[in-house]
């Protein structure tokens, strides 16, 4: 029997800034507004729209309105599809219908006002369809609509999208759900834990028990131990407070249990490449950011869709952590100004243009358009961040045609360089302890809150980060391998996606291995110990080396090779910067601990710590292979 599944919310309000629908701010990047705006809006609540099962969804209307009077005739639409709370904000609709636009904001199944039973994007593709099919046929609709959103909200586009939806004319996802059997809930076949807490604070607020007082304070207490429970991993069945919400606690269980091999993660609503075929070809813009949850998830579908679509397909990453694209900074650091857009102006060009036909030139921008990270003083700011800055920059592909690829190769005395190693035998052996994981500092993070830091920080403990046991750099455990290169003598752009390859064994049948990548800035007045700025990282899970889709155990002892890909990045590496790959065996709460003990997925009682070997010698050149960009 399918477990029910869950989504990103918006009740809490850090939760919302980093999950859900696009929050204003900034500035526009090349953007423009509709002319002749209507001064106001009316809304009509809550209308019942009846799915092909008979649940139906609680859904809102926004009417532009000229002078106090609903302006008449036949207009386009943009949909909202959330599990956030359509009540939550009435900002954006506000401003698209004071456009022009008749906002449609519906609650998902199962969430909030909205009947039936709560599953995780599964539904979301007929859902989605069965929405368009009611919106294009109401008396007001000119039958083009377009849809809006981040995150889940993003992933509920593109399960639209795999519908095949009459009227869908153009979409925007940002920083969207998708593909997340690969990366996202899974990354490497390591579960990302920032799902069991996406859960711990949504089922309190939006499922269908919630709406009773008391079951609701009993959820919300249990939000506040998720430290704790993350302690006490695995979540079994029946065993927690959230047995009161059991579409939550059944999907908690799925995902804790089940690895990347399963189906699931390959139907439409969870997967856009292996689903491009039945995606409609609209004007698409993909919004991802170098620090989010999604960044690697929206470069694979931007790829996918541009060659097979006509799109036209487009896509912009600036330095942003999940839903934050108004923010010019993140963590510790400070991107510069212009980094920030401002999101409706820059969706309401797109818009305009596809819905209404303005000429305002967006079919023209280039298909890709990146914000390179770094060049700047590195002096520190009023705010205390460090001001890395960075510049905009217009590209025609992903990944970029005129990368070089570059192997930095691993030596047994900590150099990270070109040259491969000479060395007939060279290897590097820890301990890995699972009661003693390495603590997550920042990094490519959504539903956070409470557990772990987003974005890019010194990678140093401190105070702040919970599981940190002292105020060390992560560089001085002695289960973190540290290679770097030698000062830089110019500046090195790295811009594209990252991929680590190991030849490593381990006394275990399974365990993880961990890569990160740092631009290690050297001490200055403002930061006489410098800064090890994280930009990426990644994890595999042993038994899923060779395959994703068919695990196997290793044998202790035996080397293996192993492939981590890290998201991708662009920075600029200044002259007399270091940079830096750590590797080691964890990176929590960020991905769930392996035990080492090669039990399923989901049912690790116990743990043992083991010893675990990484090879760089000529026979077993261990490598980060960088997409250097030439000046």
């Amino acid at each position: 029997m399918r477990p029910t599944y869950s989504r990103c919310q918006a009740f809490l309000l850090a939760i919302l800034l980093a999950c859900a629908a696009i929050i204003t701010g900034g500035r526009a990047l090349r953007g423009q507004s509709s002319s002749a705006a209507p001064e106001s809006y009316t809304i009509v609540k809550n209308v019942m729209v009846p799915m092909r099962d008979g649940v139906r969804l609680a859904t809102d209307i926004y009417f532009p309105t000229r002078n106090g009077a609903r302006i008449e005739g036949k207009l386009p639409a943009i949909l909202e599809r959330t599990p956030y709370d359509k009540d939550h904000s009435e900002d954006m609709p506000a401003y698209y219908a004071s456009h022009g636009y008749v906002y449609v904001a519906q609650d998902t199944r199962g969430r909030y006002h909205s009947e039936g039973v709560w599953h995780m994007m599964t539904d979301d593709v007929n859902d989605g369809y069965d929405t368009a099919k009611w919106l294009v046929a109401q008396p007001w609709s000119d039958g083009k609509f377009a849809t809006i959103g981040t995150s889940y909200v993003g992933g509920t586009q593109h399960a639209l999208a795999e519908s095949n939806p009459p009227g869908l004319t153009a979409t925007i996802p940002s920083d969207a759900m998708a593909n997340a059997g690969y990366f996202g809930m899974r990354n490497g076949g390591a579960f990302e834990l920032r799902f069991m807490n996406w859960i711990f604070f949504t089922a309190p607020s939006g499922s269908r028990e919630s709406r009773d007082p008391g079951t609701r304070a009993v959820l919300e207490d249990a939000q506040q131990h998720v430290r704790e429970y993350l302690m006490q991993l695995p979540i079994r069945k029946g065993t927690t407070p959230f047995k009161l919400a059991p579409e939550y606690e059944d999907w908690l269980v799925f995902e804790l249990s089940h690895g990347p091999e399963d189906p699931l993660w390959r139907q439409p609503g969870f997967d856009v490449v292996n689903n491009v075929a039945r995606y409609k070809a609209v004007p698409t813009y993909l919004i991802g950011g170098w620090y989010d949850s999604w960044d690697l998830q929206t470069t694979m579908t931007y790829m996918a869709l541009s060659k097979a679509k006509k799109g036209p397909v487009k896509m912009i990453l600036g330095p942003w952590i999940h839903g934050m694209h108004e923010h010019h900074s993140n963590g510790q650091v400070d991107f510069g100004t212009s980094a920030a857009i401002d999101q409706e102006a820059f969706s309401l060009r797109w818009y305009d243009h596809w819905l209404k036909g303005v000429a305002n030139g967006v079919e023209n921008d280039a298909p890709v358009k990146i914000y390179v990270m770094g060049g700047g003083s590195e002096a520190k700011l009023p705010d205390g961040t460090h001001e890395h800055s960075g510049y905009w920059r217009d590209e025609h592909e992903w990944p970029l045609a005129r990368t070089q690829w570059t192997s930095f190769y691993l030596h047994r005395d900590g150099e990270l360089s070109t040259g491969q190693p000479a060395e007939a035998s060279a290897k590097i052996t820890y301990k890995y302890d699972p009661a003693n994981p390495v603590p997550t500092i920042g990094g490519n993070i959504s539903s956070a809150v409470g557990i772990m830091l987003q974005g890019a920080w010194d990678q140093k403990c401190s105070s702040v980060i919970w599981n940190c046991k002292d105020t060390l750099p992560l560089s001085a455990r002695q289960d973190v391998l540290v290679f770097m290169t030698p000062p830089l003598e110019h500046d090195v752009e790295v811009t594209g996606p990252i991929d680590v390859k190991l030849w490593a064994s381990s006394a275990a049948v399974d365990t993880d291995f961990t890569a990160k990548l740092i631009d290690v800035h050297p001490p200055s007045k403002d930061f006489p110990a410098g800064i090890d700025m994280n930009l990426e990282d990644g994890i595999i899970r042993a038994r899923y080396r060779d395959s994703l889709l068919k695990p196997e155990l290793m044998k202790p002892g035996q080397i293996y090779e192993f492939t981590i890909h890290l998201y991708p990045t662009s920075n600029v590496f200044k002259a007399g910067h270091r940079i830096r790959l750590d590797i080691s065996s964890s990176n929590f709460p960020r991905f769930d601990v392996n035990p080492n003990t090669g039990a399923a997925l989901g049912d690790e009682r116990g743990a043992v710590a083991t010893m675990n070997t990484i090879y760089m010698d000529k026979d077993h050149p261990s490598h980060v292979v960088l997409p250097v960009i030439p000046e």
